[in-house]
């Protein structure tokens, strides 16, 4: 890819790991000078680089390679047995996109999932922590009797869709397991767009909370520079 100007990349300062305890650890992120765009940006996310808001970022610690960006191909993809129970269990589940911006209405159901899930009430910025004005971000809803309980945050990009971020209501999202038919609807959904492939984002296998994505297969890891299978 020809860039318009020189692509400048920065190292953060050093901070505790959120995921691997006792760990430190810093990201390089884009110039946030820089022209972004979507075709950019869809050459960076398959060079292992994600965005938090309008900052394109990756890990980059010098002591630990363990986070490696995933993608899973949307073709190959096979829905294991309990994936295709969680499918038909939530066919009752309404699903309307929302293409436009973040809806004050969502505040509720994230703080609740935010104490919940992480035990904090810090909800300050999600809109500004969710969306950018340069990429073209769906937020899909999903309704249950006509009450929101998830809303699942997407980027749209050439090659495919980025997983964002997704929050749901605790209480039905561990009864129906909403997360997982999340990235069941979004694989559906790039198919649909004639996408190849769906980004969930970094995968850790020393930390529970990062390495779930393994359980869509097949699919593959940024791993030495190289897309290499991951092993369920």
């Amino acid at each position: 890819m020809k860039l318009s100007q020189p692509l400048k990349i920065f190292p953060t300062a050093l901070h505790a790991c959120s995921y691997l305890p006792a760990r430190i650890a810093r990201n390089a992120v884009i110039d946030p000078s820089f022209p972004m765009s979507l075709s950019v940006y869809d050459y960076l996310i398959k060079s292992g680089f994600r965005r938090s808001g309008q900052q394109v970022y990756k890990p980059y610690c010098q002591t630990c390679t363990q986070c490696a960006t995933t993608r899973i191909d949307v073709k190959k993809f096979k829905a294991s047995r309990s994936q295709r129970r969680n499918w038909k269990l939530n066919q009752d589940i309404v699903i309307k996109i929302n293409k436009g911006e973040f809806k004050q209405e969502y505040l509720p159901l994230y703080a609740e999932y935010l104490t919940a899930r992480h035990e904090s009430d810090d909800y300050d910025g999600v809109d500004e922590f969710l969306t950018s004005d340069w990429c073209h971000t769906e937020f899909i809803e999903f309704y249950l009797k006509e009450k929101l309980i998830a809303v699942a945050t997407i980027d749209v990009l050439e090659s495919g869709l980025s997983a964002v971020y997704t929050f749901f209501d605790s209480k039905t999202g561990s009864q129906r397991g909403l997360g997982v038919f999340a990235i069941l609807w979004e694989l559906e959904y790039a198919k649909k767009l004639g996408l190849e492939y769906v980004y969930p984002g970094y995968w850790i296998e020393d930390c529970n909370k990062m390495n779930y994505k393994t359980r869509y297969q097949p699919i593959e890891g940024l791993i030495d520079g190289q897309w290499r299978s991951l092993p369920k």
